[in-house]
């Protein structure tokens, strides 16, 4: 008994009211990813790509589809349904379009890949430079030193000897690209690639400019100068524009992207605009009160402690972060963890004092004695040894 067939609509994951783009957008995914060259040896995925392909040959035929939507699969089982199709011929349908995409994919072509022939804008070109946290904050002016490609002067650009021009490409007739065959389950498919003999520029030179070896561009040590905003952070970057590589056939050149790598501060930690950072204050400022000085970008600021201030409290110095990318007028805050700090020598007056100011505010020293004072031990009569019991 034969296999019965799946529903085209359900082969190709379509409604039925699919249009033609969804349609091929659907059958390129499928004969993507099924194709046997993709999977050799795999006869479940060529199983399915045929399904896929019979399903697409006849969706995408407006009489057929029409066919089908009436009669199903009766109308191409040649058995002269009332399509009177008696079975169709895949040869009929267009695959070129999408087989491009796919041995584009596979064997490294594709119809898009040819360069175009006129001006296209030079690549971008990479640096980096280092700064301070304060530098980050407020801004900066650098200067940087690399190798950047300028336009041969002897040769004007063209890459070969003065007194001679480049010659047209005999491969692909100065065109940039080449037309190759594949074949496939439904016949011979064209398909287009970069031309590997001029590489898609249409042109091949003869002989050399001596001076730039045929490349047409010179290179070059060079200082730029980098104007660095306020507020940039780590790892962000400035671009200068047309300080890249050259374009081609008169196209512009690229752009210079120097990403900024800033520096570790000693202090100061950044979070987005704001600033953070830990003081230590003395036992007597935060029992008593009293001003403490607090290092920012901005200098030193003096602040005003509160009694009875605790450890690990947090102030807020409003607009004493970094500044907006944006907006240089608009910046973050800065904030303060405030640490008790606990001498590590002490002279002999000052502990004796200590001890009197303890037993002034609570006897801490001596809460472990008086605790230790306090347990009681029970013996019980009898026989035998006394037994001690803990009270806690």
């Amino acid at each position: 008994m034969a296999e019965q067939k799946r529903d085209y609509y359900e082969v190709l994951g379509i409604e039925k009211n699919a249009d033609d783009a969804a349609i091929k957008k659907a059958y390129r995914v499928l004969a993507k990813k099924y194709h046997p060259d993709m999977n050799p040896g795999d006869a479940e995925a060529e199983k399915k790509f045929k399904e896929a392909s019979e399903a697409y040959a006849v969706l995408s035929d407006p009489e057929k589809r029409r066919q089908y939507d009436q009669y199903g699969h009766a109308a191409f089982d040649g058995a002269g349904g009332p399509g009177g199709f008696g079975g169709f011929d895949f040869n009929s349908a267009d695959f070129t379009d999408i087989f491009g995409d796919i041995f584009g994919d596979i064997f490294g072509g594709g119809r898009r890949g040819g360069r175009s022939n006129g001006p296209m804008k030079g690549a971008n070109v990479r640096s980096s430079v280092r700064i301070t946290f304060e530098e980050a904050v407020f801004g900066v002016d650098k200067e940087i030193e690399l190798t950047l490609k300028d336009e041969c002067t002897s040769c004007h650009g063209t890459g070969a000897k003065p007194g001679t021009s480049p010659e047209t490409c005999s491969k692909c007739g100065g065109k940039g690209q080449v037309v190759f065959t594949q074949n496939s389950f439904f016949g011979t498919v064209r398909n287009v690639q970069t031309c590997p003999d001029c590489h898609g520029t249409g042109k091949v030179i003869k002989d050399k400019c001596p001076d730039c070896r045929g490349t047409g561009y010179i290179a070059n040590r060079k200082k730029i100068q980098v104007s660095i905003p306020a507020g940039i952070d780590n790892g962000q970057c400035v671009r200068i524009r047309e300080k890249g590589e050259p374009g081609t056939n008169g196209g512009p050149r690229g752009d210079l992207l120097v990403e900024v790598v800033v520096g570790r501060h000693p202090i100061f930690q950044r979070q987005d605009e704001n600033i953070y950072s830990t003081v230590p204050m003395s036992f007597a400022i935060a029992a008593l009160g009293g001003e403490i000085v607090i290092d920012t970008v901005d200098g030193r600021v003096i602040y005003e402690v509160k009694a009875g201030t605790q450890t690990d409290t947090k102030v807020r110095l409003k607009g004493k972060g970094v500044p907006s990318l944006r907006n240089k007028d608009i910046r973050g805050d800065h904030y303060v963890t405030l640490v008790v700090q606990v001498p590590d020598k002490l002279s002999h007056e000052a502990k004796e004092f200590l001890k009197k100011f303890d037993e002034e505010t609570g006897n801490t020293l001596n809460a472990a004695k008086n605790v230790t004072s306090g347990r009681a031990e029970e013996t019980t009569s009898g026989k035998g040894r006394g037994k001690k019991k803990k009270l806690w």
